[in-house]
């Protein structure tokens, strides 16, 4: 029995990973990964941004002596008409200012040739407030006000350290957020894409009368389980390439980032970058989401090759795959939640619950879980994995043999409560 598992095994991974496809997605997936994650560091590094000339027609005769350029903008005044600088090429925008801006507020406007960035619209619109607050604070007569304001700012840079065994380890809420996701969404990918191809290769197989010549050798759940082991090691070869190629970048080339942006970098932006350039940090993640992984397709596949096995087409099988896309889609939106909030107690019994456990459960284990919710969660994935595993083994060991008609979910019950 086990020599024609393994045969079947050998049959299903080569046939896949041979392909031209398996090839190319395997290659560029991770490059896409590791361009999302190097992504904000070479923006920050690279970005060179243009110097927009913009004219200042200031009518209050308040906000222009407060106005501060930056690598962004140039703000001139000028003695144009508000129409003669709209049309003026020597400008790439024009502000004008009206003349009760200290109690009309709003009273201000900005006319643009092109699309102006938000930062630098957020910088035009703090810099007015502020001069007009200042003008405000003036008639309280507080001498030295300007002083004492800037005494008084403070610029709170909040450090993030997480308490694990008696050791604390720096980390970071947004790099925590962002690996929740991309990794939450790799387990959808895989465990839908993969469970479907279980799927469709039995309704083939079934279609072409392969399955009835292969059970006369071979038992029906050692055919059901060797398709799904087989498929199973396309994917966690996939995988492990990929982690290979992610290790390489964190190893080698975050480093890298990180010298070269440690002197202009904010300190949110940098502790998002270090957690995500630590090796061994990102190496548990992996390890983590292939556990997952593998125990969340094996849940799900054994699903895939009962409907698989029940229908004679892939039109009859998109309505009984509701049993198992729904439960995947839900998996998704409670590990968004779980993303931004994965202490809440929705995060926690979504994570236990087998259906929905392998993606919630990835979508907190960046944070932070304790070891006895993830040891629970797993177990319980486990024996549910298993035990589904054996009921569809009896559903597909009957279908097999079915032709001709779409089987309701009372005919599924039945095949399963044969001996």
């Amino acid at each position: 029995m086990f020599k024609n598992i393994g045969i079947i095994i050998g049959r299903e991974y080569y046939q896949r990973v041979h392909r031209k496809s398996f090839i190319i997605s395997t290659l560029l997936m991770p490059i896409v990964l590791v361009a999302l994650m190097a992504l904000p560091a070479l923006i920050m590094i690279m970005a060179e941004p243009d110097n927009n000339r913009i004219a200042v027609i200031d009518r209050s005769g308040v906000v222009l002596p407060a106005l501060a350029g930056n690598e962004e903008m140039t703000f001139v005044p000028t003695d144009l008409s508000l129409d003669s600088a709209k049309v003026s090429e020597d400008y790439d925008a024009v502000l004008a200012i009206g003349p009760d801006i200290i109690t009309n507020p709003s009273n201000v406007q900005i006319y643009t040739h092109n699309a102006m960035s938000m930062p630098t619209s957020q910088v035009i619109s703090q810099q007015i407030a502020s001069a007009v607050e200042s003008k405000r604070l003036e008639k309280y007569n507080i001498a030295n006000l300007d002083k004492i304001m800037a005494e008084v700012k403070a610029d709170v840079t909040l450090r993030e350290f997480r308490l694990e065994d008696g050791e604390e380890t720096e980390s970071s809420s947004i790099a925590s957020y962002a690996i929740s996701l991309i990794t939450m969404m790799i387990l959808y990918m895989f465990i839908l894409m993969y469970g479907q191809m279980v799927m469709t290769s039995i309704i083939e197989e079934k279609n072409n009368r392969v399955l009835e010549v292969v059970v006369s050798s071979v038992r029906p759940t050692a055919l059901m389980m060797g398709k799904i082991s087989g498929i199973g090691l396309v994917a966690l070869t996939q995988m492990v390439i990929w982690g290979i190629i992610i290790y390489a970048f964190t190893a080698f080339g975050m480093p890298l980032l990180i010298s070269d942006m440690s002197g202009g970098a904010d300190m949110d932006a940098m502790a998002a970058i270090q957690s995500i350039g630590n090796v061994g940090y990102m190496m548990s993640i992996f390890a983590m989401m292939t556990l997952l992984m593998l125990l969340g397709y094996l849940f799900y596949a054994s699903i895939y090759a009962a409907i698989g096995a029940a229908v004679d087409n892939i039109q009859d099988a998109s309505q009984l795959q509701t049993f198992a896309i729904v439960p995947i889609i839900a998996s998704l939106i409670f590990g968004m939640g779980a993303c931004t909030d994965p202490n809440s107690a929705m995060s926690f019994w979504m994570s236990m619950i087998p259906l929905t456990s392998p993606m919630v459960m990835m979508a907190r284990v960046p944070a932070g879980v304790p070891g006895w919710e993830l040891a629970l969660s797993l177990a319980i994935l486990a024996v549910f994995t298993v035990l589904t595993i054996w009921l569809s083994a009896k559903i597909y060991r009957v279908g097999i043999f079915m032709y001709g008609k779409k089987p309701t979910p009372r005919d599924l019950i039945r095949w399963a409560r044969y001996k």
